[in-house]
């Protein structure tokens, strides 16, 4: 695969010179219409072998183009905050808005490639990682991020005078390293290890490009002009409307009215008296469970969806109220802001993300897109049906770095949902709680119901599985919260 980089292409010093202006005015041209028309962003991955000018192009990139507008990114080992969460979130938190280019040295490609490398890696690993890669980057794409995947090449030989002609010069001799020399050592298991990445994840939507970094003139030159012609494929592309929202085949009809909503049993039997009983218990069971010290190597995960009126609000305050309020975070979901929108879909979510040691209860959470999204048509119907497979992707990250996702449908009837509505109107301290979309979405009843039933279906996984609840009595709905909360706990801890 890195044939043609090692060929030694070169250009001369006239042809630079010559070349350079027009380049430099197209790419400031280019990033200002992309600034103002705030279509897409363009995500730069820089990777590739040491010596081979990743960083020196970095910064001419910024000397070249207005750096207020290019957000870099150099990633090392990861601090305390970033190890304590999944493997991706530092990276989400950089993509950059629309409008923006990210460039990201040393991003999600470079601890797997070095894992592999030194042997922290085995193959099928390597490509599970691989392959999940390529699933993210396909979901960007999606969301309308322009991906441009740089690997910088050198041949092994010329990787050796490379550093030697760096450690010759006083200027320049800080940046050969002891670590550079370990790795020129293992340069060809490098070359494996990069080559198989590269082959499995150059994909249609997001290609690699190969860079020979044996001249500093050419390597200049290519990644600029490969960067400029990107992005003014992308802006033609738009101007012409040949992003269109997508559709999608629609998922299969059931033959009859019945689903596993409308044949729940939704009044479930629950005195008062043994619900303040079993309510102690169970919240001095939850509170045992969050200051346990295997805890501290775990963090939890709560999803609250549900009909409107069907007391996610009072189920959450339960919850809470067996909880030390430092180690937890209620995090209300409503409509994306200005900020969120400029963004792909889960990166508002990803923010989010807690630590070791602490519970993030969202209040609605990212199934908004095939639920509201989708029944509303805020979306394409493709852009809903692949979120079933980015959702249950992001919760696989989620579990995999130790997290502990417990997901929550609270189901009510349509007669229950309208004694709560008027109940709500008559009483002064709820009445912020009902709104016109409360009543408008009472009228897609139908429409709402179906969509969770699709949800439940298609995101209902062994690692996080949902949970119904049954919630006209909200006594009942309550415990079964925590119970359900506490059983997965106790699971995840080996109680």
């Amino acid at each position: 695969m890195f044939e043609s980089a090692e060929v030694g292409h070169s250009v001369t010093k006239k042809e630079y010179d010559a070349a350079l202006p027009d380049l430099r005015a197209g790419l400031l041209d280019a990033q200002f219409e992309m600034l103002e028309k705030r279509r897409f962003s363009v995500v730069v991955l820089i990777n590739g072998v040491d010596g081979a000018g990743k960083g020196e192009t970095v910064n001419l990139l910024n000397e070249w183009m207005d750096p207020r507008h290019i957000e870099a990114w150099a990633f090392d080992a990861p601090s305390t905050e970033e190890a304590e969460r999944p493997y991706m979130w530092r990276f989400w938190r950089a993509l950059p808005p629309r409008g923006k280019i990210g460039v990201l040295f040393g991003n999600w490609y470079t601890d797997p490639i070095e894992g592999r490398v030194q042997k922290r890696l085995d193959a099928s690993d390597f490509d599970q990682m691989l392959g999940q890669f390529n699933r993210l980057e396909r979901m960007l794409v999606n969301e309308g991020v322009l991906l441009i995947k740089l690997w910088f090449h050198l041949g092994k030989n010329a990787q050796k005078q490379r550093f030697k002609a760096l450690e010759s010069d006083p200027k320049t001799r800080w940046r050969v390293t002891e670590r550079d020399w370990r790795y020129y050592k293992l340069y060809d298991r490098y070359r494996d290890a990069a080559e198989q990445a590269l082959r499995r994840t150059s994909t249609g939507e997001a290609p690699w490009i190969v860079v020979d970094g044996s001249d500093e003139r050419y390597r200049a030159l290519f990644v600029g002009r490969t960067l400029l012609a990107a992005i003014r494929r992308r802006l033609e592309a738009d101007e012409r409307h040949f992003l269109p929202r997508q559709s999608a085949p629609a998922l299969t009809e059931v033959l009859d009215d019945r689903n596993f909503l409308n044949t729940l049993e939704l009044d479930q039997p629950l005195g008062k008296r043994a619900y303040e009983e079993l309510l102690e218990v169970m919240q001095g069971r939850l509170a045992m469970l969050t200051r346990d010290k295997a805890f501290r190597d775990r963090s939890l995960i709560l999803v609250f969806e549900g009909n409107d009126a069907a007391g996610k609000g009072g189920a959450i305050r339960r919850v809470t109220a067996a909880m030390d309020i430092r180690h937890y975070r209620v995090i209300p979901i409503g409509a994306p802001t200005d900020e969120e929108l400029t963004h792909p879909y889960l990166w508002r979510f990803w923010r989010q993300i807690p630590r070791r040691g602490r519970v993030a209860i969202f209040d609605r959470s990212w199934y908004g897109r095939v639920l509201v999204e989708r029944v509303e048509g805020f979306c394409s119907e493709a852009d809903w049906m692949r979120a079933y497979s980015e959702i249950n992707d992001f919760e696989d990250a989620l579990t995999s770095a130790g997290a502990v996702v417990v997901k929550f449908w609270l189901a009510i009837s349509k007669d229950e949902q309208m004694a709560r509505f008027q109940a709500r109107e008559v009483m002064p301290h709820k009445r912020f709680k009902i709104t016109e979309d409360d009543w408008r979405n009472r009228e897609k009843w139908e429409a709402y119901e179906f969509a969770v039933c699709d949800m439940v279906d298609r995101t209902s996984t062994e690692i996080s599985p949902w949970t119904v609840v049954e919630a006209d009595n909200k006594r009942h709905a309550r415990i079964k919260i925590l119970r359900t909360i506490c059983e997965r706990l106790e699971a995840a801890l080996g109680r």
